[in-house]
């Protein structure tokens, strides 16, 4: 990560942003060693991933001294978990949820600076990670954690354009003295 961001701030000179989005969930039958790896894969990517976004181009946005905006996607999960004996659906969430933690600790200590943190909490997307034979066949199957999630509003999945509108607006002067929140775009999902 720190290369990549490297390379790329050799050739444009300036950070006032940061968007920290990883997401991966495995959705399948497990048993003991298979269980530890799933959840280390999941909290590896999810949460650690997050962590080293921010890291390598926080001293940028610091350094510049003009304040800036850092958004986290966690998912609703972060806010409202579901039922599950499986590691992956354990690991999301506990994920999800420990970027709220992350993103909160930013929030206080970047505050002086003015650089903003704030996490965005989407139901299902329209994403790789929504629209593949696993996913289908895990919601298909009667009582599985993915049939239990349904949004309060009939909107069966929003598009990336939905959560980049989202992002749009909490990176803009009109989010300026927006900190430390968690924004669900879920469709009433946490309300449910």
């Amino acid at each position: 990560m720190k290369s990549a961001f490297d390379e790329g701030y050799a050739e444009f000179g300036r950070l006032d942003f940061i968007l920290a989005n990883a997401g991966i969930v495995r959705f399948a039958a497990e048993d003991g060693d298979e269980f530890a790896r799933i959840w280390q894969d999941i909290i590896d990517t999810n949460l650690t991933g997050v962590f080293h976004t921010v890291r390598a181009g926080l001293r940028a946005v610091i350094d510049g001294g003009r304040g800036g905006s850092i958004v986290i996607t966690s998912s609703s999960a972060g806010i409202k978990g579901t039922g599950s004996p499986n590691a992956g659906a354990q690991a999301y969430t506990a994920a999800k949820r420990g970027l709220v933690g992350y993103m909160q600790t930013l929030a206080n200590d970047l505050a002086p600076r003015m650089i903003r943190v704030n996490t965005i909490h989407p139901t299902g997307v329209v994403s790789g990670m929504t629209q593949n034979e696993a996913l289908a066949e895990k919601a298909a199957q009667r009582g599985s954690e993915i049939a239990q999630m349904q949004n309060a509003l009939p909107i069966e999945i929003l598009q990336p354009e939905d959560i980049a509108n989202a992002v749009a607006w909490l990176l803009s002067d009109q989010a300026s003295y927006v900190t430390g929140i968690q924004l669900p775009l879920d469709a009433g999902f946490c309300v449910r």
